[in-house]
């Protein structure tokens, strides 16, 4: 079942990335990150309350409330990272780096949570290695400065990406994983807003056009789904494996970046999509 649920979170992940590619046109990234997150905690207390996990939330010991926290931090450094390339880059280009992700959140399972180490996971890691540079398009830029800017803050949502998984891995053993998702989102939360109010950005909420806010809460709508769909799955299964299922959502967004913001891939790019399929399915053996 967990299979299941990862990729389901796959899926809803994969929608994320082209709502808000659209709904962060002309708006702060980071106010746009915490706009979202809003609706995403909101979303998720809702379910903690409907399945009853809610009574379980005085069972939380403190091993467990520290990786809660940590790893809300890591999503939260991880998503202002994510959502800023995402806004200076399209997302084809943005979406490869940010998935590669997987390659070190398995290197990380292994190190640090005694998964296994298998040939299919080598060759896995190497194919969805080799198929993320393929897909990562080096075009002149306009402006060189902008180009590398992108790319580091596509690189830092990798790191912060694998780092949240591992640690959620550690904070959700003992816990409901709607009920761990709903306390990471709190930590999210106030690290976005003041993020927001840091840098004075928090004005910019009346210059919100409604085309903008709707997509931007649809992303958070979205994002909640993926979420506890996500948490779910790495609370039943192997981190070393729901990652890259859910790392499969750049299918999803590679097909609605054509067929909606009309971006397309070129034959090597469409070649390096092929060896990341490939490797994330591999794993499923």
């Amino acid at each position: 079942m967990w299979v299941i649920y990862a990729f389901g979170s796959s899926f809803f992940a994969g929608i994320t990335a082209i709502l808000a590619k659209i709904g962060i046109k002309n708006v702060d990234s980071n106010l746009a990150t915490a706009l979202r997150t809003i609706l995403i905690l909101i979303f998720s207390w809702i379910i903690v309350f409907m399945t009853g996990a809610v009574k379980t939330l005085c069972l939380i010991d403190l091993k467990t409330m520290l990786f809660l926290i940590l790893s809300g931090l890591a999503t939260g450094m991880s998503w202002l990272c994510y959502f800023k390339a995402l806004q200076l880059a399209d997302v084809n280009k943005v979406t490869p780096i940010d998935k590669s992700s997987t390659i070190l959140t398995m290197i990380l399972a292994i190190l640090f949570l005694g998964e296994e180490i298998t040939l299919l996971k080598i060759i896995s890691i190497i194919l969805i290695g080799s198929g993320t540079y393929l897909m990562i398009e080096k075009k002149e830029e306009s402006k060189q400065t902008i180009r590398k800017t992108w790319l580091i803050y596509a690189l830092l949502s990798a790191l912060f990406a694998s780092l949240t998984s591992i640690l959620a891995k550690i904070g959700i053993e003992n816990i409901d994983s709607n009920l761990a998702t709903a306390i990471r989102t709190i930590v999210v939360l106030l690290m976005a807003w003041i993020v927001v109010f840091v840098t004075k950005k928090q004005d910019e909420i009346k210059s919100i056009n409604k085309k903008n806010m709707k997509f931007i809460l649809l992303s958070g709508l979205t994002t909640g789904l993926s979420w506890l769909l996500y948490y779910k799955a790495l609370q039943q299964g192997q981190a070393g494996i729901v990652a890259p299922i859910d790392k499969l959502s750049i299918v999803f967004t590679i097909a609605f970046s054509y067929f909606v913001l009309k971006e397309k891939l070129n034959k090597k790019s469409f070649l390096g999509l092929i060896e990341i399929l490939i490797g994330t399915f591999i794993l499923l053996l």
